[in-house]
């Protein structure tokens, strides 16, 4: 089994977190191999991450990232996230010749359960596999051209990467990212789904599971899906009872204290287990998770209304991290 994660050294504590929750459900598997794509981690973490894998009987291979505007022949806005997160979208660039699959992870998740199943899914044909993100805007989709069919959360993605050498998916979504001229709402993401229609495998949302999944019902994120089908409810409810893979999407996040997310405790005990026990908590989020939590509480009821100004406050959250992201540089 091959694991793929990018990350940056303020990172490193969420990733082991999740390589730890890898290893602790996966026992039974012969072998697996993280494969970490860094941005300068460094040295005392690099073997940190390294001695930690292996006492579990697991290998860490860690790749440099390096300049990545070197890859691109066009400039890119990545609107306040960090550029790498455009890795995954280079990945093949950092893995061996011959391998044929690899599963990767943001940083930001957990896995809870067995592997196995999600790991010999079956492709097909497909460049990838990944779960639908119901809640996007419907505008986007249609920018995206993507109206009538399902756009996937990019969190989670199991890679066919024998096909996606064979038809240089790389450069194909390259070429659509460049196309729109470097400037996508969800960067990576949007350039995935723009450039893979009909090429991307549906998932189950238990291997890519976020809060929406139990702020919204079911028969709310069918109806914005439309035109493009969802799920089946069974699916849906299945997923909602046992997530295999939590991703940690939004501001409400595990390691910032005063959260109150239904799988916070997942992410501190796999973090407990690390040498990075108890580090990377942030403070000075106490009044935002009070407000939020009265927010969820008040529109629970009302799901549309909840929607509207979840999607409207959006482009106020990316213009304020864009701002700060460029104070600290």
């Amino acid at each position: 089994m091959n694991i793929l994660y990018t990350l940056n050294d303020k990172f490193v504590p969420q990733v082991a977190a999740g390589i730890c929750s890898v290893c602790e459900n996966n026992k039974e598997e012969e072998k697996i191999v993280f494969y970490l794509i860094s941005k300068e981690i460094t040295d005392e973490n690099k073997e940190k991450l390294k001695a930690f894998a292996k006492t579990y009987n697991r290998e860490v291979i860690i790749k440099e990232l390096g300049n990545i505007e070197d890859y691109f022949d066009f400039e890119f806005d990545t609107t306040g996230w960090n550029s790498i997160v455009l890795a995954r979208l280079i990945l093949d660039k950092f893995l061996p010749e011959d391998m044929e699959k690899i599963l990767y992870l943001d940083g930001d998740t957990i896995v809870r359960n067995s592997l196995k199943e999600l790991w010999n899914t079956d492709l097909g044909n497909n460049i990838l596999a990944a779960s639908i993100e119901p809640t996007v805007d419907k505008q986007r989709r249609i920018n995206l051209g993507l109206e009538y069919n399902q756009y996937y959360n990019a969190g989670v993605l199991l890679v066919n990467l024998k096909k996606w050498r064979e038809v240089n998916a790389g450069k194909i979504i390259l070429d659509y990212y460049k196309k729109n001229n470097g400037k996508l709402f969800a960067n990576d993401q949007d350039a995935i789904n723009g450039s893979l229609v009909n090429q991307i495998y549906t998932l189950s949302p238990k291997y890519n599971f976020y809060n929406i999944f139990y702020q919204y019902p079911y028969r709310f994120l069918v109806k914005l899906m439309k035109p493009a089908e969802y799920i089946e409810k069974e699916v849906f409810e299945d997923a909602v009872k046992n997530p295999t893979i939590i991703h940690y999407l939004g501001e409400e996040r595990p390691w910032r204290i005063g959260n109150h997310h239904k799988y916070k405790k997942d992410y501190l005990y796999y973090l407990n287990k690390t040498p990075w026990e108890n580090q990377g908590l942030e403070s000075g989020w106490n009044l935002y998770f009070i407000c939020w939590d009265i927010f969820n509480f008040v529109t629970k009821p009302f799901p549309s209304l909840r929607y509207k100004i979840i999607n409207a406050l959006i482009p106020a959250f990316i213009k304020k991290r864009s701002k700060n992201n460029k104070k600290l540089k």
